[in-house]
């Protein structure tokens, strides 16, 4: 294994700890949702690490989380959201030509990779509770219920990759000579 290799597989599995270090920092929520700072990590390594190893730590540091804390069963689920919500922010980061320069910039691609985590959100919690015996409008309308906090979880993620993004950014191009977002 060269020395590329071995810094990606690294960088995975060190954005996937933060994963679920940041998922583990919780705020709970009357819905029994809670906000989190997990979303942020994941946005955080596809914009840094690329989208294939972004969204597998991501998804592996949701997955590992789930696990630990009695969702096992949503764990895989988590997985494949990471690289549909990573997809869209991705595909936002290329239209910036991967080089963002501005901070409403990165307000962009945090607001398409949060319309994706809505949709997403919408469409899982409406299944589950439509595959529980709801009427697929009350599903509908019951998951509705749980939007604010992924609205809220959104609204934190944009604030801190705004915040976060361009010195980490600096950080890594210093230590890895650009050789780690491909």
């Amino acid at each position: 294994m060269n020395d590329q290799k071995i810094q990606r597989v690294v960088l995975v599995a060190l954005f996937a700890s933060l994963t679920v270090i940041g998922t583990m920092i919780k705020i709970p929520l009357p819905t029994g949702a809670f906000v989190h700072l997990g979303n942020a990590v994941l946005l955080l390594a596809v914009l840094l690490l690329g989208y294939i190893n972004g969204s597998l730590a991501g998804g592996l540091g949701f997955a590992i989380f789930d696990v630990l804390n009695g969702y096992a069963a949503e764990a895989p689920y988590f997985i494949l959201e990471s690289f549909i919500v990573g997809a869209a922010a991705y595909g936002v980061f290329l239209l910036f030509k991967k080089k963002p320069h501005r901070v409403w910039q990165l307000v962009v691609i945090g607001l398409a990779t949060g319309f994706a985590k809505l949709a997403m959100t919408q469409i899982k919690n409406t299944v589950m509770l439509w595959y529980m015996g709801s009427a697929f409008s009350h599903a509908w309308a019951a998951a509705l219920v749980k939007l604010p906090a992924t609205v809220i979880n959104v609204t934190v993620t944009i604030v801190l990759v705004a915040i976060l993004y361009f010195p980490l950014k600096a950080a890594m191009d210093r230590a890895f000579r650009g050789r780690i977002n491909g």
